[in-house]
Order: C-alpha cells, then structure tokens, then sequence
C-alpha cells in the first residue's frame, strides 16, 4: 500500500516548496495568518457565521505554506513574506484568533470536530500515543521515504523509539531521506492523514475494543485477592455461567509467569519508575523467583537492591503496581505485540 497514494506503483513525494493552488477560501485563510490574530479578529466579527466557520476550517489544515504561494496570494503582503518568511495554519492559530472576539461555547460551536482526535494536527498525536512496535510493523512495507515522511512528522521522542525497529541499515536510509526532507507540501501532508485515519487508526481502534465480559475480567484483576473471593462466592449463585466465561478471561498477576520470557522481559522494560519492585515487594516468593529469572544477572542485582532499600510497602501500594504491570501485558496483548499463554501451550 502506498501511503500517498494507495492507486500508485512508485512512491514519490513532492516535496519542493513551490507554489501550490489553494481555493478562494484557503487564500482567505492565508489572509487572515499574514495580517496576524489581533487584526484577524477585527475582520471576523464583520463576517457571517457560516464564513467564519468556512476560513477557519481551512486555516486549519493549511499546515505549511511556502513565501512563492503566499506572495501570489496577497501581491501587497510581497514586502514581508520575500525573505522567505511563509505562514503556516493550524487548529490552535485558529483557535487563538476567534477567542479574540467569542465566547467559548460559541468558539466550541465554529470548531465543531476540528479538535477530535483524528482530525488535522491531532492525527498525529493520535498516531504517536499507538505502541512504537505497532506503529513500525504497519509502516514495515512502506517506501523508505514514505516512512521518512511519517516520522518527521510525528513527536522526536516517539520517532527516536520507531526508528529503530527498522533495523541498523534500513534506519541509516530513513533516516538519511528525513535529513533531506525539507517541507513537506499540505497535498502530501493532508495524503499522509487521510490514509494514517483510514487505513492505521480506524483499524487500530477495533482492535481495541474490548467487549463488556473483558472489562469486567480486568476490573476483577484489579481487586484484592479477598475482595474477589467474596465477591465471586455471590457472583456463583446469580451469574454463574457468565462468571466462568469471565474467571476465562481473567489474566491475573501471578499469571505473568506464563508469559514466554521475551514477553515478561519486554512488560518489566516498559514498567516505569519503582513499580516493578513495588509489585514484587508484595509477590509469592515463587513468583517473585520466576520474574527474577528472566532477567539478566546485572538488572537483577540491581532490582534486589532496590527492593531491598525500599524497605516494607504497603499491601495497596504493591497491588496497585501489579496492576499496572497487568495493564502494560493487557495492552500489549491487545496490540498483538505479545500474546496470552493458553492450555494449547501446556506439554502432554
């Protein structure tokens, strides 16, 4: 699949900032950036509403535009934007400009659904809060300038996580192509979401959704131990079929042991902070032993060490961070990165 266009065998990008055809409406939205947000709202309360909400709506996927489209636009403006200063458009430029004359439920009502999360910009916040693994993998058959592409656009801290999953060599091309990027046009920007929407993230959220029997199995993983004995001794004699459906897909704590050992070191890995140490504070010692084992001699010195400073925790405390250990292997699971072990995997 060609992420810029899905109908090509090749991927090419245009890159070159040059000029770029805009309707009437994009260059009214050009306007209102060169002349700044001060003077822009002056000039929109003597506007309509339904132009108001016209401009705005372009403004705000304008993305970049090069000083060559601006000076075709506004002939006057030529003095300020020849040195090469372009003007660029987003949701909160747009935002900003009409907090200058509108109350905030009015502003809510001319946004309508420019601030969901898979419009403009927020695409590719959406995009960047998927796991790196699930965000390479999907990216894994793309052209390596379609990928550079992706990636400079998303957050450094989330790129500098996905890079590497290519590989050593294929990296060092991706990485050479985002060096020599330069700007990418609002045709390939506006390419690059529509496809990232359709095709990654509408995918992405069905995979998430989790059906009511799996919610209520992962608020009973949470519990105390005590709280869910008591509970399930009820549950048996109202519920009992749909609880046994439920207990199935149960994934509890002393589980994770289950896990392959790849699995168990990946969840330890993304656990931040202490939590790690504060869910084996309060762990079987057989479990505590299991987690230990998958670790290399060095980190596990040095996770005893810190469990050792830590001194006695508080029983709430430690089952709090094996729940969080629970969500991180939940989640995964979920993205298809690690998968739950099952009776097929017992030995006969």
């Amino acid at each position: 699949m060609n992420v810029l266009n899905p109908h090509a065998t090749s991927f090419p990008l245009q890159l070159a900032a040059e000029e770029i055809p805009l309707t009437g409406v994009e260059k009214a939205a050009v306007l209102f950036l060169c002349i700044g947000e001060e003077r822009g709202s002056v000039m929109m309360k003597k506007m309509a509403r339904s132009e108001i909400q016209a401009v705005i709506q372009a403004m705000s996927r304008l993305g970049t535009i090069p000083a060559t489209t601006v000076e075709s636009v506004i002939r006057e403006f030529s003095q300020t934007v020849s040195g090469g200063a372009g003007v660029e458009g987003s949701v909160q430029i747009a935002e900003r400009m009409l907090s200058g004359f509108m109350s905030d439920d009015a502003i809510s009502e001319i946004m309508g659904d420019l601030r969901a999360p898979t419009h403009g910009q927020n695409v590719w916040d959406a995009f960047a809060a998927v796991n790196e693994q699930t965000i390479a993998n999907w990216l894994m058959g793309e052209h390596d300038q379609t990928v550079a592409a992706i990636l400079s656009r998303m957050k450094p801290t989330v790129s500098a996580r996905v890079l590497p999953l290519f590989g050593a060599e294929r990296m060092a091309e991706i990485a050479t192509r985002m060096i020599g990027l330069g700007t990418l046009s609002r045709n390939v920007i506006d390419n690059l979401e529509q496809v990232i929407v359709s095709d990654f993230l509408s995918a992405a959220t069905r995979k998430s959704t989790v059906d009511p029997q799996q919610r209520m199995a992962d608020m009973f993983n949470k519990m105390d131990g005590s709280v869910f004995e008591s509970l399930s001794s009820d549950l048996e004699e109202r519920v009992p079929q749909e609880l046994d459906e439920i207990r199935k897909k149960m994934f509890t704590f002393d589980d994770m042991v289950k896990l392959e050992s790849a699995s168990l070191q990946r969840i330890m890995r993304m656990a931040e902070g202490n939590t790690l140490a504060l869910a084996l504070r309060g762990a079987k010692s057989e479990i505590r032993s299991a987690f230990m084992s998958a670790l290399t001699q060095r980190m596990r010195e040095m996770l005893e060490m810190e469990m050792k400073e830590m001194g006695p925790v508080r029983a709430r405390e430690s089952r709090e961070a094996q729940a969080t250990l629970i969500d991180i292997t939940n989640d995964l699971v979920r993205q298809e990165i690690i998968r739950l072990p099952s009776t097929e995997d017992e030995m006969v």
